[in-house]
This record gives C-alpha cells, sequence and structure tokens, in this order.
C-alpha cells in the first residue's frame, strides 16, 4: 500500500464505505485520499493535521476532511484503552456523476465548500451521535439513508474551519513519501531539539532547499509547525494534566525555558497558558 496517496480498501461495486478503527493507535502517517471522510471519534483523543495546521481530536467529535487533504490522526497512547473511530468514505460521484448535482441536493453545496478545507461540527452533536451509532447494525440501504440524513444534519449545524490552506498540487508517490517522512519524525521527536540539519537530513535536501520545499506545500516555515505542535501538545498536557506546573509543560513539550514557552503559546492561541488554564478550570 502506498502511503501517500494510498486506496481505502473496498469490496467490489460499494459506492458507499463504511469502516469502524478499533486501535490503540489510528493511522498515524501522513496520507491523502480521493474519498471524502465524515468520521466520527467514539473514544479517544489525539493530534489531527490537516493541510497546514495542527488540530486535535477527541471523544464525540465529528470531523469532515475533503477530497485529496493530506492529514495525520496521531492517537495518544493509552495502554488499557483503545481509539474507536467510525467513518463514511465517498467521493462526489461515487452515487453517478449527477447525483448531487439534484436539485434536490442543492443544500449539500456548502459542505462540499466546506470540505475542501476540512472542518469539524461544533453543534448537534447528539444527534450526529445518534446517526454513527446505528451504522454497525444497519444495512447497506440503511447506511446510505443515515449518510444523506449524516450530511442534512451536518450542513445545518455550526462547524470550524480545520485548515487555512491546502496544498492544491496532488502529491506524487516520491513527493508523498518524503512530506510523510517529514511529518513522521517531526510527530515522533518534536519534544526533543530538532535542527534545520535534522530534518533537512531526512527529507534529503539542502537545508536552504528544504525551508523552500516545506513553506511551499504548507504556506508556513518548518519551525513555526514545529511550535505550533508543542503548543497543541502542552495543551493537551494543562486540559489533562492538572497536577504540573506551567513550568513542567513547558519542558515536556520540548521548550528550553518557560519565557520562550510563554511567547510561542501566545503567538499561537492569542493568550497566555495561564490564562488558557483558567478557562479549562
Amino acid at each position: 500500500m502506498k502511503v501517500l496517496p494510498f486506496q481505502i480498501p473496498k469490496q467490489k461495486d460499494d459506492a458507499l464505505i463504511f469502516q469502524e478503527d478499533i486501535e490503540f493507535s489510528f493511522y498515524d502517517k501522513l496520507h491523502q485520499h480521493e474519498e471524502i471522510q465524515i468520521c466520527f471519534i467514539k473514544s479517544g483523543s489525539g493530534t489531527l493535521i490537516v493541510g497546514d495546521t495542527i488540530n486535535d481530536f477527541k471523544e464525540n467529535d465529528a470531523l469532515i476532511i475533503g477530497s485529496n487533504v493530506p492529514h495525520v490522526f496521531r492517537s495518544d497512547f493509552k495502554k488499557d484503552k483503545k481509539s474507536h473511530m467510525i467513518t463514511f468514505f465517498f467521493t462526489k460521484k461515487s452515487f453517478g456523476d449527477d447525483f448531487f448535482n439534484l436539485k434536490e441536493l442543492s443544500n449539500f453545496d456548502d459542505f462540499f465548500m466546506q470540505s475542501k478545507h476540512g472542518f469539524r461540527v461544533t453543534s448537534n452533536h447528539k444527534k450526529i451521535k445518534k446517526y454513527f451509532l446505528k451504522l454497525r447494525s444497519s444495512s447497506k440501504l440503511d447506511r446510505f439513508i443515515i449518510f444523506l440524513k449524516l450530511i442534512k444534519c451536518i450542513t445545518k449545524s455550526n462547524f470550524e474551519s480545520l485548515s487555512s490552506f491546502i496544498y492544491e498540487k496532488k502529491y506524487t508517490a516520491i513527493e508523498g513519501k518524503r512530506m510523510r517522512d517529514i511529518f513522521e519524525y517531526t510527530m515522533r521527536n518534536y519534544t526533543k531539539d530538532i535542527t534545520l540539519n535534522d530534518i533537512s537530513e531526512v527529507a534529503v535536501l539542502t537545508k536552504n532547499a528544504f525551508c523552500k520545499y516545506f513553506k511551499k506545500r504548507t504556506n508556513k516555515s518548518y519551525f513555526k509547525f514545529l511550535n505550533e505542535l508543542k503548543i497543541e501538545h502542552s495543551c493537551r498536557l494543562i486540559f489533562s494534566k492538572t497536577d504540573l506546573t506551567l513550568a513542567e509543560i513547558a519542558f515536556k513539550s520540548g521548550f528550553k525555558n518557560i519565557s520562550n514557552f510563554n511567547r510561542q503559546f501566545k503567538t499561537v492561541k492569542n493568550m497566555n497558558p495561564s490564562n488558557y488554564r483558567k478557562l479549562k478550570e
């Protein structure tokens, strides 16, 4: 299986793909696929990278990722608890070239527009959860009916975008492997001291060529991306590890000193970490 791009496994003639992932960790390598993905996080949490933006995912999240949008799910590993995701995969032409062009489905146009950058549904959680939990015991016909009801519900829901920039060209296999290696190395080592020389060697590029290469595909510098990854990790620690001091959280997130941590946190979150902690109390 090619990592980037790769094919979603499906049975022959299946237009709508239903999939359940129950693992200690979801597929955590950078990847893209033609299919639009509508997924529900039944249990688990972690980091979600979509396009140029670092997000989190958590229990009861409903997430939509558009066609060929590069993304990574990286679960917070817990030895005693598996992550559980329920997903629909489909393309705009899965049910025929003109199915979603029917006048009766014109209200779905916003869904497809929003999916281009990925988005998280921020309302109607109970209703969406109820639909997803029916899927395992449903027939293929009933799943299709639930699928249409889901999109209808999502189009009437509030949402937040998951990415501000998407590199519009599809990755080649070689390019995909390079970006996958960059992301995989970074997500394994972001709490350590990653130098430009380190990451350039991973990408098999000169330092100058790497900086241009990464910026073109993510619309941001590598070290801005790295700091955002560290800050997102620190936010999860603030939320879940209330016994840790902010200095301890800064160190565990890969920052060498509290002043740099405070500065980077305010740049990313528009508030300092102590105020962020108060919001979570």
